[in-house]
């Protein structure tokens, strides 16, 4: 009987047993992307990820991501947890800096030790399909004036596409319960396949967005800290001057409905028409074993 050794991870954590929890698979190049999405179905985390060797491969180490239900180009708590299992576990001396190599691209990875915060650069977003209110209150389940309409309800990507809903308070947030049917109806016309909620009205005083995000098509109904769309929303946020400037520096709330309280750092700016994007956070190691095969 073979095996794999394994990491588990809390990513975009405020202390153990917060955040986005994730499965490091070390030296996975043996194993068939079959294997990779029935491991990842039997760990039933958001997501879990294969790192196929503990060689570099085009500046680059090579990971695979698989939700519980398939594998997707991007993603961002695993693209965290994963650095920081190979800086805590493959590198003999740390680095400042490493490179994920993903089906959607390179993404480069920076180390902040003073801050202990590890943070991702995405890749240049893209703002897609402009849906409309009643097309996503229903969805949503709650009325349409709890919709800021100042602002679009969009498909955004940074290599993972996520819809946007600009909501006006917490309260609104707090009320959403996705109706299946309606979601699955509407994502047959749309490339995003989940949904992000978000607000400027916070639990905390320090934080300036509440998010919450739902995938139900990915095998995971809520997500507890979501790098990729939060990448999306910083991107957002600076192309509609959500906060009336061009450049942002912010916390964001994520999945205190969950009982999983997460904190997401976003850095964006525009620059000469380009959209620059960063994602940080906290990683805290919990468990690591083998698996059997």
């Amino acid at each position: 009987m073979g095996k794999i050794n394994f990491s588990i991870v809390d990513v975009f954590s405020q202390g153990k047993y917060t955040g986005n929890q994730l499965a490091v698979f070390k030296n996975a190049g043996n194993l068939s992307g079959r294997e990779m999405q029935q491991i990842a179905k039997e760990m039933n985390y958001s997501e879990s990820t294969f790192i196929l060797s503990d060689q570099v491969n085009d500046g680059g180490y090579d990971v695979r991501i698989f939700t519980p239900n398939e594998e997707v180009p991007f993603a961002g708590h695993p693209t965290l947890g994963t650095a920081y299992v190979i800086q805590h576990e493959l590198l003999k001396e740390p680095a400042e800096t490493l490179t994920l190599n993903y089906k959607a691209g390179k993404i480069p990875v920076s180390f902040d030790a003073k801050e202990g915060l590890i943070w991702m650069k995405q890749n240049k977003p893209a703002f897609g399909k402009i849906l409309e209110p009643d097309q996503v209150s229903g969805v949503l389940q709650i009325e349409k004036d709890a919709i800021d309409e100042r602002f679009p309800i969009q498909e955004v990507s940074t290599g993972l596409p996520v819809i946007l809903v600009p909501l006006k308070t917490l309260d609104a947030v707090k009320r959403v319960r996705v109706n299946l049917e309606k979601y699955y109806e509407l994502i047959e016309d749309t490339d995003a396949k989940a949904i992000m909620v978000f607000t400027p009205e916070t639990y905390h005083p320090e934080s300036q967005v509440n998010v919450r995000d739902f995938g139900d098509y990915y095998g995971m109904p809520e997500d507890a800290a979501t790098g990729s769309a939060n990448g999306c929303l910083a991107a957002y946020l600076v192309k509609y001057r959500f906060f009336q400037t061009s450049e942002i520096n912010i916390r964001v709330e994520q999945g205190y409905e969950m009982g999983r309280p997460s904190l997401l750092f976003l850095k964006a700016n525009e620059e000469n028409g380009v959209i620059n994007v960063s994602v940080g956070g906290k990683v805290e190691k919990i468990a690591q074993g083998e698996w059997l095969l």
